[in-house]
């Protein structure tokens, strides 16, 4: 694969995002090789926890790649590209803790909160700009950001766009612990091993039950935020401001 990477040791998976040169930015081929590699993942017996990490310790991923969703439309947004990945680390049958270090912006607060726990840097900054782009965070964002944090303040960082740190994020319930950026990996890993020591079934099977307590509207709420992003899509401020976005980073 060439922008993932896994690796398994003492029961316990890393799924690495490598694309460093476009910040670990989600294009299409990397959501194929991401659902490639949980399929193996899944499928191996001596798995009881994963971890969800970056290679580059500066950037967990600065979003979805801004070139391919200019290009995409109302048929692409209804597939629910990007939804389909936030999905596959919150269905996985065992825990996932994301392991954050830099940025996790767009995508990659989707996909840190879409995880069942989540440790951060200090240097952690979380942020969904979606909607400076006339987008929104259809990747699941929209309802597991509410769920997490209270509606009121993920109402402010979808509406706002702006980003907060590690610090805020830990007091608004984002992420479960802050740690100095060195130590992100040992601690994430430190609790996997905790979780890995109880029974494997008793907790597939604990991750499960709370998912269904209070998802239980998710599937339904997925539709609308693919209905919402596939009119986005074809909105015409969208496409102005994402060739804005694209034109400035060129400069």
């Amino acid at each position: 694969m060439a922008h993932v990477k896994t690796e398994v040791e003492g029961r316990i998976a890393v799924l690495w995002l490598d694309r460093p040169e476009k910040k670990n930015a989600l294009s299409l081929a990397m959501t194929r090789e991401i659902h490639a590699a949980l399929d193996e993942l899944e499928a191996r017996e001596d798995v009881a926890v994963l971890i969800l990490a970056a290679t580059d310790p500066s950037c967990f991923t600065a979003g979805a790649d801004v070139g391919e969703l200019r290009e995409r439309r109302k048929a692409d947004a209804l597939l629910g590209i990007n939804q389909r990945v936030t999905r596959r680390f919150e269905e996985f049958p065992h825990p996932v803790i994301a392991a954050v270090r830099g940025y996790a912006l767009g995508i990659g607060t989707e996909l840190a909160i879409a995880c069942d726990l989540r440790v951060a840097g200090e240097g952690a900054v979380f942020g969904l700009p979606e909607v400076g782009l006339g987008i929104v965070p259809a990747a699941g964002g929209l309802r597991r950001l509410a769920a997490l944090t209270g509606v009121g303040f993920a109402k402010e960082m979808i509406l706002t766009g702006e980003r907060i740190d590690a610090r805020s994020a830990l007091r608004y319930g984002l992420v479960n612990r802050v740690v100095p950026t060195g130590e992100v990996l040992a601690e994430a890993r430190r609790l996997a091993e905790r979780i890995a020591r109880n029974g494997t079934l008793a907790v597939r099977l604990a991750k499960a039950a709370v998912n269904a307590a209070v998802q239980a509207p998710g599937a339904t709420m997925d539709l609308v935020e693919c209905l919402v992003q596939a009119v986005l899509f074809d909105d015409e401020e969208k496409e102005a401001r994402m060739r804005s976005f694209l034109d400035r980073r060129r400069k």
